[in-house]
């Protein structure tokens, strides 16, 4: 049986912020005609005319199971491009075997997991008495749905799982005035306050967030988010690195868990 491999397609983001003509016409001949060889990956080369025609910044190349396909992990999250950087590509690659395979899944859970590990003393933690299970979760305070399951985390928590959150302002970081957000100074508030865990639960069910200013990493947290596929909340990474967006019962977690 011959593997077919799908690609969702949508060439040249229109939601993504474009160079102008003026700055086209600037772009180094060596960007501007890239390498004849479509089966030649060069990354540097790759990851400059990315960043020149559609203002994204790479943080990481690798190569697929497509030939002459390559996936992006950017500042904007994730995309495919064709090893010259001639064709973009936003959407999910399929591999259609035995089973249908995201391709990027693998090593967006490894990217996933090494994120989670790096902002492990900058979550709120809601502790199980009976620890089996750690997810961690982003989450913003304008949520409903993040506020429901809020609400039931005595359930989760009985269950033997255990939150942390991670911080995801839906507005963005900024307004559009070019001023940090509400929902952004909110969380930074919360993340600032000398009881987060509190100060968060008070938050969710309405209260109004008292006013605080430090460095947290509210900024970095979402951007993370981003990377790694986050589009809302809440989205629920589980220990093995593989994300479920949307809110899920305390049974249905559980049972979800229990199979990974």
């Amino acid at each position: 049986m011959f593997k077919k491999l799908f690609i969702c397609v949508m060439l040249a983001a229109l939601s993504l912020p474009m160079a102008n003509a003026a700055t086209q016409a600037n772009v180094p001949s060596s960007i501007a005609k890239p390498s004849s060889d479509a089966n030649v990956l060069d990354v540097d080369l790759l990851k400059a005319k990315i960043n020149t025609s559609l203002g994204l910044t790479v943080v990481k190349v690798e190569k697929t199971p497509v030939p002459g396909i390559a996936l992006l992990i950017t500042d904007q999250g994730l995309f495919y491009s064709s090893y010259n950087g001639e064709f973009f590509i936003q959407g999910k690659v399929y591999s259609l075997g035995t089973k249908v395979t995201d391709i990027a899944e693998k090593s967006l859970a490894n990217m996933r997991l090494d994120g989670v590990e790096s902002f492990k003393d900058n979550v709120i933690e809601y502790k199980a008495d009976n620890e089996k299970y750690v997810v961690t979760v982003f989450t913003d305070i304008t949520c409903g749905y993040c506020r429901k399951m809020h609400g039931e985390m005595s359930d989760y928590n009985a269950r033997g799982i255990t939150f942390r959150y991670l911080a995801y302002p839906r507005s963005g970081i900024n307004d559009r005035t070019g001023n940090l957000s509400s929902g952004f100074k909110d969380l930074r508030s919360i993340w600032c306050n000398e009881d987060r865990a509190t100060a968060l639960t008070k938050a969710k069910a309405g209260s109004t967030v008292a006013a605080r200013i430090c460095e947290a990493p509210i900024e970095a947290q979402f951007n993370f988010g981003r990377q790694i596929g986050v589009t809302g909340t809440p989205a629920i990474i589980l220990p093995n690195g593989t994300m479920v967006p949307g809110y899920q019962p305390p049974a249905q977690l559980e049972e979800l868990l229990k199979t990974i």
